[in-house]
C-alpha cells in the first residue's frame, strides 16, 4: 500500500483550514468555517436586519396606539372606556414581550424589560410617554455597554439594585484570588507608561467588567459578542491614538485581554447555559475508547525509540495538558503553540529533514490521543469565544489552533477506513474483544533483525543494548585504571633509579662541625681576667 493511500483518512488539504469566504484568514468550525472577521460581518448583517424589523414593529405598535387613542376621543360613555383600556393593556403586553425577546437575543448591555404603563390611565400623555419609552429602549438596546455607563453610573446602578432587593453578583462580592490581584497590579503598572490613555483604558476596562458581572443570565454566545465588541471598540480607539501602530495596539490589547479574562474567567468558562461539559465527557470517553490506536495506524513519522524524540513527545503531551490550567485565552494558545513546536522537532529528528503539514496533523492526533487533555472542548470553545480575534485569524497561533480543532474533529469521526482497518477489526477493537498490540506480540515470538517488534520487546531489547554498552564501557574504564596504576609504579621506580645514580656519581661527604676561633690557644688560663666596670664617687 502506498504512502499516499495510507494517509487518505488523515490528510487535510491546507485550503480547508482557511475561511470559506476566501479572505485568506484561518476559519473555525464554531463559526461555520468562517474566520472571526467574516463571521462578525455575517452576524452584524443579520443583526441589523433584525433591528430594522423590530424598529418597524415598534413604530407600528405606536401608530396603532395613537390611532386607538384618537378613535377613543369620540366615545363619551364610561362603558366604552373599559374595552379600550383592555385593548391598550393587551397591546402593551404584546409590545413589551416582543421587545424583551429582542433584547434577550441581541442586547449585550441591558436585561431590564420596559415597565408597563398603568392601564387605568388613558390619555394622550400616557400614550406619548409609552411610545417615547419604547423608542428609548430600542435606542439603548443596541448601544455598547461602555458607551452607556461610566464606573460611577455602574456603581450607582448596583446600589439601586441593592435597594430594590436584588442580590449582587457573586463575582463582585467574592474575594479576589492571588492571581487576579497580581494580574491587576501588572495591568496598572503597564498602563502607567501610557499616562492619560492608560487611565482611560483602565476606566473602560473596569466599567466593562462591572457591567459584565450583571449579565450572568446571558448565554455564552451573547457573552462572547459583548467581549468581542469591546475588543473591536478598544482596538479602533487605540489604532486612532497610536496613529496606526499595529504592534503597539496588539501589545496593549494583549494586556487588556489578560486583565479582563482573568477577572471574568469563572463566569464565562464552561457556563451552565452551554453543553460544553457534556461535550468534554463525550470527547474523553471517545479518546479512552481509542486507547488501542497505534502510531503505525496513524502513519505518524515519529520514532519514540530515539531518546530525544521521546523527550519531545512527552513535552508535547505535557503542554497540551497544561492548557487547562491557564485562564487567559492567549496563554492557552501559547500551550498549543509549544506543543506543536515540540511535535515539529520530534518529526525533524526522526526524518532528518523539516516536517511537512501532512506529517504534523497525524502526529498531533496521536499526541491528543495519548494525552486525553482535560476539558478539551471547553478550552477550545473558550478560546474561540473570548480570544482576541486577530490571533485566531493569522500567525502561527491561529494555524496551530486550527489544526487542533481539525484533530479533535478527526478523532470524533474516526472510523475503520481512517485507520486502514476492516470494519470487523475496528468494532472488535472498540468493544475491547481484541487488541492490536496482543496480536503483534503473538505474531512476533522470535523478533528478527529485519522484522518489527512489539513495544514491550522493543523496550527489552533496547535495555539489553544499553546494558551491553555499559558493560563495554566498564571494561574500558577498568583497563584504563590498570594502565594508570602501572604507569604510576613505573614512574616511582624510575625516580628511585635516577636518585641512586646521582648519589653514586656525587657521593655525600659529611664534614665535622667548625671549631671556635680561639679553640687552638692552649694558654688561655694565663690571660688576665676580663675588665669589670667600676663606679667612681664624684
Amino acid at each position: 500500500m502506498s504512502q499516499k493511500s495510507e494517509r487518505r483518512g488523515i490528510h487535510v488539504d491546507q485550503s480547508e483550514l482557511l475561511c470559506k469566504k476566501g479572505c485568506g484568514y484561518y476559519g473555525n468550525a464554531a463559526w461555520q468555517g468562517l474566520c472571526s472577521k467574516c463571521w462578525r460581518e455575517e452576524y452584524q448583517r443579520a443583526r441589523q436586519k433584525q433591528i430594522q424589523e423590530d424598529w418597524a414593529l415598534a413604530e407600528k405598535l405606536q401608530r396603532e396606539e395613537e390611532a386607538a387613542y384618537a378613535s377613543s376621543q369620540g366615545a363619551q360613555s364610561q362603558p366604552s372606556l373599559t374595552p379600550f383600556s383592555k385593548f391598550e393593556e393587551k397591546k402593551t403586553n404584546e409590545k413589551t414581550r416582543k421587545v424583551t425577546t429582542v433584547k434577550k437575543f441581541f442586547s449585550p448591555s441591558s436585561r431590564t424589560a420596559p415597565k408597563k404603563a398603568p392601564s387605568e390611565k388613558v390619555g394622550k400623555v400616557s400614550v406619548e410617554r409609552h411610545g417615547d419609552a419604547l423608542l428609548r429602549d430600542l435606542r439603548g438596546m443596541f448601544s455598547q455597554p461602555w458607551e452607556m455607563m461610566s464606573p460611577a453610573e455602574a456603581l450607582a446602578g448596583r446600589l439601586r439594585e441593592s435597594h430594590e432587593g436584588k442580590t449582587p453578583s457573586p463575582s463582585i462580592t467574592r474575594q479576589s484570588s492571588i492571581e487576579t490581584d497580581r494580574v491587576s497590579r501588572d495591568f496598572v503598572d503597564f498602563l502607567k507608561n501610557l499616562q492619560k490613555p492608560g487611565r482611560e483604558i483602565h476606566k473602560q476596562s473596569r466599567a466593562f467588567i462591572e457591567n459584565m458581572a450583571n449579565k450572568k443570565d446571558l448565554g455564552a454566545d451573547e457573552l462572547s459578542e459583548c467581549v468581542q465588541d469591546f475588543y473591536q471598540n478598544m482596538s479602533d480607539r487605540l489604532m486612532t491614538h497610536f496613529k496606526g501602530s499595529t504592534e503597539r495596539v496588539e501589545r496593549v490589547m494583549d494586556q487588556v485581554e489578560k486583565y479582563i479574562m482573568t477577572r471574568l474567567y469563572k463566569n464565562v468558562f464552561c457556563p451552565e447555559t452551554t453543553d460544553d461539559e457534556k461535550k468534554d465527557l463525550a470527547t474523553q470517553h471517545r479518546i479512552r475508547a481509542l486507547h488501542w490506536v497505534t502510531i503505525q495506524m496513524l502513519c505518524v513519522p515519529v520514532d519514540e525509540e530515539i531518546p530525544e524524540v521521546s523527550d519531545n513527545v512527552v513535552k508535547a503531551i505535557t503542554d497540551v495538558i497544561e492548557m487547562d490550567s491557564k485562564r487567559v485565552p492567549r496563554d492557552k494558545l501559547a500551550c498549543i503553540t509549544r506543543c506543536s513546536k515540540h511535535i515539529f522537532t520530534a518529526i525533524k529528528i526522526t526524518k532528518n529533514e523539516p516536517a511537512s503539514a501532512d506529517d504534523f496533523l497525524p502526529t498531533l492526533i496521536y499526541i491528543v490521543l495519548k494525552a486525553n487533555p482535560p476539558r478539551l472542548q471547553s478550552n477550545i470553545q473558550y478560546i474561540t469565544r473570548f480570544c482576541n480575534p486577530s490571533r485566531l485569524m493569522t500567525g502561527e497561533d491561529g494555524y496551530y489552533f486550527t489544526n487542533l480543532c481539525c484533530a479533535v474533529a478527526f478523532i470524533e469521526k474516526l472510523d475503520a477506513q481512517s485507520l486502514n482497518l476492516s470494519a470487523e477489526d475496528f468494532e472488535r477493537y472498540m468493544s475491547g474483544q481484541a487488541s492490536p498490540r496482543k496480536q503483534e506480540a503473538e505474531a512476533w515470538p522470535q523478533p528478527g533483525p529485519a522484522g518489527g517488534r512489539s513495544p514491550g520487546l522493543s523496550q527489552a531489547y533496547r535495555s539489553l543494548d544499553q546494558l551491553t554498552g555499559l558493560g563495554a564501557r566498564h571494561d574500558r574504564v577498568l583497563e584504563g585504571a590498570r594502565g594508570l596504576q602501572s604507569d604510576l609504579i613505573g614512574w616511582q621506580e624510575s625516580v628511585e633509579r635516577e636518585v641512586r645514580e646521582i648519589l653514586e656519581k656525587y657521593p655525600l661527604e659529611i664534614r665535622p662541625p667548625a671549631s671556635a676561633i680561639d679553640s687552638d690557644n692552649v694558654e688561655n688560663d694565663r690571660l688576665p681576667p676580663p675588665l669589670q666596670p667600676q663606679v667612681f664617687a664624684g
